[in-house]
């Protein structure tokens, strides 16, 4: 057992020699075993590199990176919602779809509908929702004739009497029972929202009556 002890009184006196006391004041540099990232190596800004071959220390930034300073933009168009431009960082109606400080999703799309929002979203449309929803938003795209069941269909009450800012997030999020995934890491929020107002132009096609008929335009229908 002395053995023992004298182990531990030597371990203790060569640990304590080398490191010194906690919170003890010293002249001579530490022994960092673990420096936890106290000094990182790293260049200044726009100062010379000889680790890259062009010799320069600021990189490019990454293909698809969103510049905080530029606002949306749809069919070349800046977006603005109450007035003002909006920007990727920020909690808006036009990113949440939801009313600011609730819960609610929004009523109606931020974005005006346009002949050429429509028609970005029936593009965006046909890459991503048409393999299952198919081409008129029925349920019955390519992939209900392998099998695969619980496809909404766009045109049934329950997707009609949606909100728009449902129907976004439900792009984003994906469907409440995850039948159907989450498509916002693929899909862009301008082009969801173009999406959005496509649907609503299926679902017009699909479900209009005559008195959603200009009347000047009734008489020609009925011939």
């Amino acid at each position: 057992m002395r053995y023992f002890y004298l182990g531990f009184i030597l371990t203790v006196a060569a640990v304590v020699g080398l490191l010194g006391f906690r919170g003890s004041l010293s002249r001579k540099p530490p022994l960092e075993i673990f420096p936890d990232m106290v000094r990182q190596p790293k260049l200044r800004p726009q100062s010379p590199s000889d680790f890259y071959q062009d010799g320069m220390s600021s990189r490019a930034f990454p293909l698809g990176t969103i510049a905080r300073t530029k606002p949306y933009t749809i069919a070349g168009q800046v977006v603005k919602v109450n007035g003002k431009s909006v920007y990727p960082y920020e909690n808006n109606p036009l990113t949440t779809a939801r009313v600011p400080g609730t819960t609610n999703f929004i009523e109606l799309s931020p974005v005006p509908v346009t002949a050429k929002l429509v028609d970005r979203g029936q593009d965006r449309f046909n890459i991503y929702c048409l393999p299952c929803h198919g081409p008129v938003g029925n349920g019955q795209g390519v992939t209900s004739k392998f099998g695969v069941g619980g496809i909404a269909d766009l045109h049934s009450r329950r997707i009609v009497e949606m909100t728009d800012g449902q129907i976004f997030w439900t792009i984003t999020d994906g469907s409440p029972a995850k039948l159907m995934g989450p498509y916002g890491p693929m899909i862009p929020v301008e082009d969801r929202w173009a999406i959005v107002s496509y649907v609503r132009a299926l679902q017009r096609s699909q479900l209009a009556t005559m008195n959603d008929v200009p009347q000047s335009e009734q008489a020609a229908l009925k011939k």
